[in-house]
């Protein structure tokens, strides 16, 4: 009970997208739906680099900011926690009384040391892959038609909920989770600080839900 209850609240997002689709012979669903959401996140993050390479831009330009100094590094992590402790709360205090379909979690919780590590992996690249294309891509291109990053931070943030949509009624919470990605982006001109939280929230949301249900 205490594993489901956190994870129906916690607005994960990329770690479900796709899922549970994923049916690969002589896997179970788990590893099955990990392995083709990472398939997936990678496909998605070639395709926007091979956008920005068709236009002569640098992938580096997109992620903004740099870790030149361990200060930064530390910085960006400091704000990836903070933004973490405060959208975890705020989402399950929304999720809960729209009644968003958070449960399709529940039979993905890694189960194993293995499929633990593999969450990992994916929870990692869903902070590279869903950050850069959405956060990234599409809200650079959203502010560049409508001519207002301001505009475009909800803009990114509607697509990002709907292409969420198996969440049901919950999809909102996910269109709020972000626009606050995107606001974050803004504020710090990069996406690194918000990869770090995107990560550290799937990595943290999975690690739970393993320990609670063994």
């Amino acid at each position: 009970m205490q594993a489901r209850g956190f994870l129906d609240a916690a607005p994960t997002d990329s770690v479900q997208h796709g899922m549970p689709n994923g049916h690969i012979p002589g896997l179970n669903v788990r590893l099955s739906s990990y392995i083709t959401v990472l398939v997936k996140e990678w496909l998605l993050a070639c395709v926007v680099w091979r956008a920005m390479r068709d236009r002569g831009v640098p992938l580096a330009s997109l992620v903004g900011g740099s870790w030149r100094t361990p200060g930064a590094l530390v910085r960006d992590i400091g704000l990836a926690m903070a933004f973490t402790v405060l959208v975890v709360p705020l989402g399950s205090s929304l999720m809960y009384p729209i009644g968003g379909n958070g449960a399709v979690l529940i039979d993905l919780v890694p189960h194993t040391g293995f499929e633990l590590a593999l969450w990992l992996m994916l929870s990692a690249s869903a902070g590279f892959c869903e950050e850069l294309t959405f956060r990234g891509y599409i809200l650079k291109q959203m502010g560049d038609w409508g001519g207002s990053r301001l505009t475009a931070v909800p803009l990114q943030g509607v697509a990002f909920g709907l292409a969420h949509g198996y969440y049901g009624r919950g999809t909102v919470v996910i269109m709020i989770h972000g626009c606050l990605l995107g606001g974050l982006a803004q504020w710090r001109r990069s996406l690194r600080p918000g990869m770090l939280a995107h990560g550290l929230q799937e990595g943290f949301a999975g690690t739970v839900g393993f320990f609670l249900t063994r």
